[in-house]
């Protein structure tokens, strides 16, 4: 990757740090908010992940007749604070992004910062990211009730 562009999102959550996090190693609750109709306008066709250092995720998802996998390793695990992954779709793995997710916790709630690093290749996509990553949190929200 190339000098990284950055697109960087928060948002608060009314839920304990711990099952926030746990959301994101959760196949079932990706299926509620990051790939769920609430987030994308997509089918899940399967999600799968191994939620350990070193462990890989794929997520395949049907968009209007095209299969596309999203796929990443787990780089840090250190739950319930900070989740670090590789980011990138099967048909693109050379130009493979990173994601880190920080949870902090606030009172009874927490506060999540989400920094996607992409390569400057990637600069005009920095924002529509950004909104993408604000709409999947806003559905988190949603699935965490």
């Amino acid at each position: 990757m190339k000098t990284p562009v950055q697109a960087v999102v928060a948002r608060q959550f009314d839920h304990p740090a711990d099952r926030v996090f746990d959301a994101w190693l959760d196949t079932a609750m990706l299926a509620r908010w990051m790939f769920g109709p609430g987030a994308r306008d997509a089918r899940i066709v399967r999600l799968t992940l191994d939620a350990r250092v070193g462990g890989e995720f794929s997520f395949v998802v049907d968009r209007h007749g095209d299969e596309v996998d999203h796929v990443g390793e787990y780089l840090e695990i250190d739950r319930p604070r900070r989740l670090v992954f590789s980011w990138a779709t099967r048909d693109s793995l050379s130009e493979t992004s990173r994601v880190i997710v920080e949870v902090t916790p606030r009172g009874h709630g927490c506060e999540l910062k989400l920094t996607h690093e992409m390569g400057d290749d990637w600069a005009e996509y920095v924002e529509p990211a950004a909104g993408s990553w604000r709409k999947m949190l806003a559905a988190l929200g949603s699935a965490l009730g």
